[in-house]
């Protein structure tokens, strides 16, 4: 065989030898949000010889810090975000470092301390200008980065030496408050196109939609979410001059995009603050809503509100995921929002109309707060099935428990109202069930577009919420307490949720480290830089002389007349399990042809399940991601484990140990052929252990 002959042999094996990488460069897989895998290669023959190919520890976890990141993985490079908000890329077939990026880098100057507010990062945004060079936009604290991922450098010609100011475009009301990004932006052209977290106190900052351009950092155009005067939807707020000072109604959860017709899609979530709205009486547009605008103009084409005056906390906990729709022999571009209260909407997504009836149901409106003047209906799709339990009895009451504990439990649960979804904030107690996490949390959906499955995994956890009103004392210190502090910290000062004791700080920090903490932040606590100096030295006082047994008097604020809450309080067993029997969390599958759930599991296990020989389920953060060949993949509960699924019938199909709780939504890659899972393992959340694990599967023989 001559040479030639040889050559077009090599060429020809090489040809058909090499196949093509796929890669993760979105968060959630798509701008669609489908988090879909449109291949096989990982299916129900080779899912059993899944295995662990190699692990990245970032190094820089604390006892409170989280990962929630979805990593991308683009051209065989792999780039993720720390607990301490560090950029990095990795070699991805093997996890070797390649460049870290340090925000805090003393010798970048971009912070003045590092107790600069540290929020969680659940997803980064790859951009390629027209010169072809490529970069990622991520967000830590009030700075949106552009960094370039051949060398882990910030791109000194985008905004501030390589940073925007989030503060940007919400007006100088919102110049002091605070405001972050948990979730990314989404590129259309050459614009970076942002949602917002904001504090759900007050005050708050605006949540205004903005694009900025993603070259130069220059504001493009901005969406007030909270109109003004003589704009679409302010006649929904009673007082005429509420958006001066009301902040919220922000998209923090993500974004969507439907490239090809350049309409985005926002959903938002309430008007600060959560829970009381006498002073936002109305219906409170755009808050509780799905946004579709132009990517270009910023200029709204269509909208539809999911909760009307919320005070229960129904922000949209993830973007909506697009699909065509076969209906009367047409197909339709569609959309579903998934919510917390375990409802779906499907909404013609060009227009905006429902695909089905969505129903304007009375619900209870009579409220016994001073002042709250609540709708008296709430829009109810009646196609597709809720994906969570809507109701509770005291049958439902856990019965794990002593009989003696059970009374007690039954005897909370009776005081409680409860008769809707929707009965109103009191101050006697109203059961918050599905919870303030859900139903639906930011993991989102998975959705199979062939067969039109849609797969979500969901939160069984009761919460209390408790309304106190409050007005004038003698202490100011207990004034800012209450108005600032007292929903995440509680009546007792030990903390809410997943919130921290701030009793005995004098042990750890000084007066002047403790007021530098108050005013910047620290963690997942946002500043308080909008208090004037006397109050911040007040408040800093106040807690530094707290001591265990403490509890702040409620009525203690300076106020004409509003209500707060005692704090996010989970109705819990004494052991700490949810008060209500199993299941308490699930993953589900909605065939959205018939509007039914073809199956429903219970998602994670416990010690006490293991006890009693049940699988009770866990709450869970993180979303699933769905393959072609029928493969679901989801981490998200609290017992360190990932798991696969078939998506036919819920069969479980192989598990790993993680090193700590993957909080995160996987991502799928390939390269050279082979299938590979990733996921961040940081802990946490719902007690378990803090960590600082990337971890990546794939299949070997």
């Amino acid at each position: 065989m001559n040479s030639s002959r040889i050559f077009l042999f090599l060429c020809f094996v090489l040809l058909f030898s090499c196949e093509k990488n796929i890669d993760w460069n979105v968060y959630g897989g798509s701008y669609k949000r489908t988090q879909f895998v449109n291949s096989e290669k990982l299916n129900l023959n080779n899912i059993s010889n899944l295995k662990k190919v190699w692990e990245y520890s970032t190094a820089d976890n604390d006892n409170f810090s989280q990962i929630q990141t979805n990593p991308l993985i683009i051209n065989g490079k792999f780039y993720g975000v720390s607990p301490k908000l560090k950029l990095f890329s990795l070699e991805a077939k093997s996890g070797s470092e390649i460049w870290v990026f340090d925000p805090f880098n003393s010798d970048y100057n971009f912070f003045h301390n590092d107790d600069s507010r540290v929020n969680v990062c659940r997803g980064i945004t790859y951009f390629k200008d027209n010169s072809k060079q490529a970069f990622i936009f991520y967000a830590v604290g009030s700075k949106l980065f552009k960094v370039n991922i051949k060398n882990g450098i910030a791109d000194s010609s985008f905004g501030n030496n390589g940073f925007v100011d989030l503060h940007t475009g919400l007006g100088t009301n919102s110049s002091s408050l605070f405001v972050t990004m948990t979730s990314p932006g989404v590129i259309y052209k050459n614009l970076i196109i942002v949602g917002s977290s904001v504090s759900e106190g007050n005050p708050a900052a605006k949540g205004n939609i903005r694009a900025f351009d993603a070259n130069t950092g220059d504001l493009k155009w901005s969406f007030n979410t909270i109109p003004e005067i003589g704009e679409d939807g302010h006649e929904t707020y009673s007082d005429p001059d509420a958006y001066k000072r009301l902040g919220g109604a922000n998209a923090w959860s993500g974004l969507t995009l439907d490239e090809e017709r350049g309409i985005l899609y926002a959903p938002t979530g309430s008007v600060s603050y959560d829970f009381y709205g006498g002073d936002r009486v109305g219906d409170n547009l755009f808050a509780n809503s799905i946004i579709a605008l132009s990517a270009e103009t910023g200029n709204k084409i269509w909208h539809f509100q999911t909760v009307h005056h919320d005070v229960w906390d129904r922000d949209l906990p993830a973007p909506p995921i697009l699909f065509d729709y076969s209906m009367n022999d047409s197909i339709i571009p569609s959309l579903a929002q998934v919510t917390k209260s375990g409802y779906i909407y499907l909404l013609n997504r060009i227009t905006g109309k429902p695909l089905y009836e969505i129903i304007e149901r009375p619900v209870p409106s009579k409220s016994n707060l001073e002042g709250e003047v609540l709708s008296k209906t709430q829009p109810i799709p009646t196609f597709p099935d809720p994906f969570s339990r809507q109701s509770l009895t005291k049958n439902d009451i856990n019965s794990f428990v002593i009989e003696r504990e059970r009374d007690s439990l039954i005897k909370i649960f009776t005081s409680l109202l409860k008769d809707d979804i929707f009965s109103p904030p009191s101050e006697e107690g109203t059961l918050i069930f599905p919870g303030f996490d859900g139903g639906a949390e930011w993991g989102g959906p998975a959705l199979d577009p062939i067969n039109n499955k849609l797969f979500i995994n969901s939160n069984e956890m009761p919460w209390i919420l408790t309304m106190k009103k409050v007005s004038n004392t003698d202490s100011q210190g207990m004034n800012i307490y209450n108005k600032q502090c007292l929903m995440c910290h509680g009546i007792d000062y030990k903390g809410s949720g997943e919130n921290p004791s701030i009793l005995d700080l004098s042990s750890k920090y000084n007066f002047d480290e403790l007021r530098s903490l108050v005013i910047n932040g620290k963690g997942l606590m946002p500043g308080f830089k909008f208090l004037d100096d006397q109050k911040i030295e007040k408040i800093v006082d106040y807690i530094m002389n707290l001591k265990d047994g403490d509890k702040t008097n409620i009525l203690a604020i300076n106020e004409e007349v509003f209500y707060t809450s005692t704090g996010y309080n989970k109705f819990i067993t004494n052991d700490g399990y949810p008060a209500i029997n199993p299941p308490w969390g699930t993953l589900n599958s909605i065939n959205l042809n018939t509007g039914k759930l073809d199956w429903k599991i219970p998602l994670g296990q416990t010690d006490i399940g293991i006890e009693n020989n049940i699988i009770t389920g866990t709450e869970n953060y993180g979303g699933p991601i769905v393959t072609k060949s029928g493969i679901i993949i989801i981490a998200a509960t609290a017992d360190n484990k990932i798991r696969a699924f078939n998506s036919k019938n819920g069969e479980l199909l192989w598990e790993e140990i993680l090193p700590f709780s993957g909080f995160a939504t996987p991502s799928y890659f390939e390269i050279e052929g082979n299938p590979y899972i990733a996921i961040a393992s940081g802990g946490g959340k719902l007690g378990t252990k803090s960590g600082d694990k990337y971890v990546v599967f794939s299949i070997t023989k």
